[in-house]
């Protein structure tokens, strides 16, 4: 996670970098930037396998892409609370993967 002051339009705009969130909660992301005062700046799909194809639009065929996001907050206390729910969601998930698999 990056945060900083510098977002393309507005330095009064803190920023934090999403990178290769899993696809299958992007929706779920999407919708807690939304309800945090937020906004998603950039979404972008990088090919793992050719750091120069790189899609803001989801491309046809999703493997082999990682799904990247920039978010930008007037308040970086909004953007830390979307970070800590992202990384609870991500350790449910792992944590009942890894019951089923026990």
């Amino acid at each position: 996670m990056l945060m900083g002051n510098d977002c393309h339009d507005c330095s009064r705009y803190n920023r934090m970098e999403m990178k290769n969130v899993n696809k299958d909660i992007v929706a779920w992301l999407e919708d807690i930037v939304e309800e945090n005062n937020s906004r998603i700046e950039r979404k972008e799909w990088k090919s793992k396998y050719n750091s120069y194809v790189v899609y803001d639009y989801e491309p046809f065929c999703t493997d082999g892409f990682e799904i990247n996001l920039v978010i930008t907050s007037y308040d970086a206390a909004y953007l830390s609370f979307i970070k800590y729910l992202y990384d609870e969601k991500i350790s449910t998930i792992e944590y009942l993967n890894s019951c089923i698999g026990a």
